[in-house]
């Protein structure tokens, strides 16, 4: 592996994967509502008793944007027949989960201008760098960058001009980019104009929890997320079966050789409006490429095989008490699913159901998003 100069190693890992909090910059305090949900954010904190005929009603009247995910049980991991499953992927362990409502879609720019627009939000990739705040998340000795490089900004995705024979230095094609954030998505002089319904991105953990207290939703679990993603295709290495041949219909991914030359079969170079592919099963979009998708579990590499060890079925799962992930030490990551518009089947293929990334909860890139679900208890005062 060709490894990067040191500076470059300062700029990509650091400030791209873990951001620094302005506490001034906010109009609400964020470290305490990151604070109350981390630990239990996946799940409804008050358990209410509703009656029958209450929930009922809710369900058969879902709230705008969302449909009824109904309670079910699934083998949660990667399928006998997924032959470029990875080791984090295993081993299958049965899971039971209760009913919930899910996004339709992912998260829009419209949707979350609104929420912006209400509350004055201001995404970590808009906030300004405190770097003593990165010199505790960091190697002790790293070296400050240059104030001009500690500014507010997301990665950004670049093609290469030539082949690569090591696509595991995926920072050959990222680049940390000044000004880019969720109004201007593909560099600090483009915007959301005329793109209302594409997937809001360059959005973070952190991020994407304050826009579910004001919606008053949440993340999914990661098991809920694979669930609603399966839909009634329970055993399948894709959310449609098993055949690869049916891909461009319904995943915007790269098609190609990546990251040198993607041939769009699929119609879309970067990420696609929401609802321009197929429905899986459920009627859920874009469970498969477009953006990954934020859930909120702890991305922690024993955890699958701490509940197969189990031998018993778990029922909703919470996820991982705290992250692990050896290969990132210094990193506290979260669990994305579904894939995106660069996933290839020469690199990751994560458009598979079963696939699950690590990601700090402080990065954003212009590849990852999210979706909001709610029980019906969530939805009673």
């Amino acid at each position: 592996m060709k490894y990067l100069p040191k500076i470059a190693i300062i700029l990509f890992v650091s400030v791209a994967f873990f951001g620094c909090k302005d506490k001034a910059a906010e109009k609400q305090d964020i470290k305490e509502l990151v604070e109350e949900n981390d630990g239990n954010v996946s799940q409804n904190s008050v358990v209410k008793k509703l009656d029958k005929k209450v929930k009922d009603s809710l369900i058969s009247n879902p709230p705008s944007g969302m449909l009824w995910i109904p309670a079910g049980s699934f083998l949660q991991g990667a399928v006998p027949q997924d032959k470029t499953a990875m080791a984090h992927e295993k081993p299958q362990h049965p899971v039971s989960v209760d009913g919930f409502f899910m996004d339709i879609t992912e998260v829009t720019n419209a949707q979350f201008k609104k929420f912006v627009d209400d509350t004055g939000y201001v995404t970590i990739a808009e906030r300004e760098i405190d770097w003593e705040e990165m010199k505790k998340q960091i190697p002790e000795g790293t070296p400050k960058p240059h104030d001009t490089i500690l500014q507010p900004g997301s990665l950004m995705f670049k093609k290469s001009k030539s082949s690569l024979p090591n696509l595991y230095d995926f920072s050959q094609w990222w680049r940390w980019t000044i000004g880019v954030n969720w109004r201007h998505p593909s560099g600090k002089d483009s915007n959301i104009k005329g793109k209302d319904n594409y997937p809001v991105v360059h959005i973070s953990y952190e991020d994407a929890i304050a826009y579910c207290k004001w919606a008053g939703r949440r993340l999914p679990t990661e098991a809920e997320w694979e669930y609603a993603a399966r839909g009634t295709q329970k055993n399948t290495t894709y959310l449609w079966g098993d055949d690869t041949s049916k891909l461009s219909k319904y995943v915007n991914s790269w098609e190609g050789e990546f990251p040198v030359n993607n041939t769009l079969e699929d119609g879309y170079e970067r990420t696609a409006p929401v609802k321009t592919y197929p429905a899986n099963t459920f009627g859920l979009y874009e469970m498969a490429g477009n953006v990954w998708e934020i859930t909120g579990d702890w991305y922690n590499l024993d955890y699958y095989k701490e509940l197969a060890a189990t031998g018993k079925p778990v029922i909703n799962p919470k996820g991982a008490a705290k992250a692990y992930n050896p290969n990132n030490p210094y990193l506290e990551e979260i669990i994305i699913k579904g894939g995106s518009f660069l996933c290839s089947e020469s690199y990751c293929a994560s458009y598979r159901v079963s696939s699950r990334m690590g990601t700090s909860k402080d990065s954003s890139s212009e590849h990852v998003g999210f979706r909001t679900v709610a029980t019906p208890e969530m939805l009673v005062d």
